[in-house]
């Protein structure tokens, strides 16, 4: 018996979606085998995945289990992919009816008592589904508040896996997330320790600095350690126009694939200030690597990226 359920792997700062099949041989020697490109974290689902279903007084299948993460052609990485995995499992097992829904989509790490713990890039799946058509998502429950900041979504916050097979069973349903509302004048403005209007002196540096955020240009200090260069620097954002909605959901989307977003702040509201260090790699600075993630200039999109020691010609 095979079966199928959907998730979405996070490519760069998009999604696209994945099938998840589960097919069991029961007279073939007992083990779990995943196919389709994944990496050692999503390799070593197998244990957590069976871990977490016997964990949840859940039975699991006999004789050998096979995970397609369909397209094969594209890699998959990250613990994202437990808890469809465990879903289309448990549904060979007969422990859930047959589930072929394109409008359900999962997404979760297992722990090992079936526990759910976050994962990055949520709203950018969040996005997705909503572009997709997908009405429902289910994903672990300190994840929905970023997920309820994307409308026309059903979001089901999952805190273990045997409350989620209980809900799909139709026993004890999950309570929709309530959506996260924020209006654009909701947004306020940076709350900074540095503020600009605290600094005494500097009048043409900033003249200068005010120039620049008015028009959106880069700006080169030169000056002598201890000249105030960093203070200003920091100050800087204080004067910069208060973030709209629009710009919060695209530092947040960042944010959230970078998994730097704090769990208790959904949506970030304040322009990021970033600091790389002055032996930063290209690879820190503009991203990228064997898994791409975002570099020191996509984190500091919408606010200030401040690099110092930049090496000057004689």
């Amino acid at each position: 018996m095979s079966a199928k359920v959907f998730s979405a792997a996070v490519v760069g700062l998009d999604c696209q979606l994945v099938e998840v099949e589960a097919d069991v041989s029961p007279f073939s020697q007992p083990g779990i085998t995943i196919v389709g490109l994944p990496d050692k974290a999503v390799d070593e689902a197998k244990e957590r995945v069976r871990s977490a279903v016997k964990n949840s007084n859940l039975q699991f299948p006999r004789g050998k289990v096979t995970v397609n993460l369909a397209p094969a052609d594209l890699k998959k990485e990250g613990p994202i992919y437990d808890l469809p995995m465990a879903v289309s499992i448990l549904i060979t097992a007969k422990e859930l009816p047959q589930i072929v829904n394109k409008q359900q989509l999962f997404i979760g790490e297992l722990a090992l008592d079936g526990l759910l713990r976050p994962v990055c890039g949520v709203i950018s799946i969040a996005i997705f589904c909503r572009e997709h058509g997908i009405k429902e998502l289910f994903l672990p429950e300190a994840n929905a508040p970023e997920a309820t900041l994307i409308p026309d979504l059903i979001i089901y916050p999952v805190k273990n896996l045997g409350q989620l097979i209980n809900h799909l069973k139709g026993q004890e349903l999950i309570e929709v997330a309530k959506a996260l509302v924020i209006e654009a004048e909701q947004v306020v403005a940076v709350d900074s320790a540095f503020d600009f209007a605290f600094i005494r002196g500097q009048e043409q540096v900033k003249r200068a600095l005010e120039i620049a955020a008015a028009g959106g240009h880069n700006i080169l200090m030169s000056g002598p350690p201890g000249s105030g260069k960093t203070l200003l620097a920091k100050a800087f954002p204080t004067i910069l126009p208060t973030m709209t909605l629009r710009e919060s959901l695209e530092v947040t989307k960042i944010y959230s694939v970078a998994g730097v977003l704090p769990i208790d702040k959904p949506l970030i509201v304040q322009r990021p200030w970033r600091n790389p260090h002055h032996t930063a790699s290209g690879a820190a600075l503009v991203g990228g690597g064997a898994w791409p993630r975002p570099g020191e200039i996509s984190l500091a999109h919408r606010g200030v990226l401040f690099l110092t020691r930049v090496p000057q010609s004689a």
